[in-house]
C-alpha cells in the first residue's frame, strides 16, 4: 500500500531562521536589509553602552546608566537611513563598475571610502546631532573636534573590511555583513576606551 509523503519539520532552528532571512531578502530586499540594519546598530550601541558600564565598574570608574534612547536612535538610523542608502549604494557600484572594467574593484572602493564614506558620516552626525536635540551650533564644534579624526579612523579600520565586502560578498548580503562588522566595531570601541 503507498504511502503518503509528509514533509518532515526537522531543520535546526538556525537554519530556519536562515531559510526565512533569504526569502525575505529576496522577496523584501529593501525592508529586510533596512529591518536588519535597524536591530544591527540598535544592537551594537547597546552592546556598546552594556560593555562601557562593565568596564567602569571593574575599574571602580564613575557608573554610567544605560542611555536608553541611543538604540532607540541608532535603530531609527539604521532603518531608515543605513539600510536604504546601503543597499542603492551597493547595487550603484555594481552598475558603475561591473566587473567587465579594468580594475573595478579598485574603483568600486575608492568611491566607497572617499566619496561615501566621508558623506555617510557626516549625514550620521546631522542626524544624530538632531536626534539629541541640539543646535547647529553643537554640530559645528562637534565637525570642528571630532569628524577628521573619525573619518581617519574609518579609514584606517573600514578600508579592509569594505574590501572584502566589496570583492568577496555578493551583492545582497553587503549590507548584512557591513551591519555585523559594525557590531564588532561598536564592542571594540567599549572595551577600548580608556
Amino acid at each position: 500500500m503507498p504511502s503518503q509523503s509528509v514533509p518532515v519539520r526537522d531543520s535546526a532552528f538556525p537554519t530556519r531562521i536562515l531559510q526565512q532571512y533569504l526569502l525575505l531578502l529576496k522577496k523584501y530586499p529593501i525592508l529586510t536589509k533596512s529591518v536588519t540594519s535597524g536591530i544591527l546598530s540598535s544592537l551594537g550601541n547597546l552592546l556598546s553602552q552594556a560593555l562601557e558600564s562593565s568596564k567602569n565598574s571593574k575599574e571602580k570608574s564613575e557608573m554610567k546608566k544605560i542611555n536608553v534612547l541611543g538604540p532607540v536612535h541608532f535603530a531609527i538610523y539604521g532603518f531608515v537611513i543605513t539600510g536604504p542608502l546601503s543597499h542603492y549604494f551597493y547595487h550603484l557600484l555594481e552598475v558603475l563598475f561591473p566587473t567587465t572594467v579594468p580594475y573595478c574593484l579598485v574603483k568600486r572602493l575608492l568611491l566607497e571610502r572617499l566619496i561615501f564614506a566621508p558623506a555617510f558620516l557626516l549625514l550620521f552626525y546631522v542626524v544624530m546631532n538632531a536626534f539629541e536635540g541640539k543646535t547647529v551650533g553643537d554640530l559645528q564644534k562637534k565637525l570642528t573636534t571630532s569628524y577628521w579624526s573619525s573619518l581617519k579612523m574609518n579609514w584606517k579600520v573600514w578600508t579592509p573590511f569594505q574590501f572584502i565586502n566589496i570583492s568577496y560578498i555578493p551583492v545582497q548580503f553587503r549590507v548584512l555583513f557591513a551591519n555585523i562588522v559594525a557590531l564588532f566595531w561598536y564592542a571594540y570601541l567599549a572595551t577600548a576606551r580608556k
